[in-house]
């Protein structure tokens, strides 16, 4: 897992605070996610034919890893109980009502940034 040097929004900051979580050249191939560590938070990466999504790292149903998985049909597998989740929604293939969170993302000047 890549540490990135992003620090949170502080309590005062506006919810389209972009934070900036890893450089271009960091980010997994096609059809593959990676895992990047955010302060206190793990965000999954997923790179789904050539457009890039971010989520939450832990899979809702056991708490498994994402960012380990693998893409798929443009879900995210996880590798603990191959549960799918949506890159675009965040919704769980098995139960739509379950969803992660997505983080829109931009790249910008070879730097990966999100919005949390």
């Amino acid at each position: 897992m890549l540490t990135a040097n992003c620090q949170l929004p502080t309590a005062g900051a506006t919810v389209s605070d972009l934070i900036k979580l890893t450089t271009e050249s960091e980010l997994p191939p096609a059809n593959e996610a990676k895992e990047f560590s955010c302060s206190e938070k793990t965000i999954c990466i997923a790179n789904v034919n050539g457009t890039y999504t971010a989520m939450d790292n832990i899979c809702l149903h056991r708490g498994g890893p994402l960012g380990q998985g693998m893409v798929e049909g443009g879900k995210v597998i996880c590798p603990w109980h191959g549960w799918a989740w949506d890159a675009k929604t965040g919704a769980a293939e098995q139960n739509p009502s379950m969803k992660v969170a997505i983080y829109p993302v931009k790249i910008e000047n070879g730097d990966v940034l999100i919005e949390i």
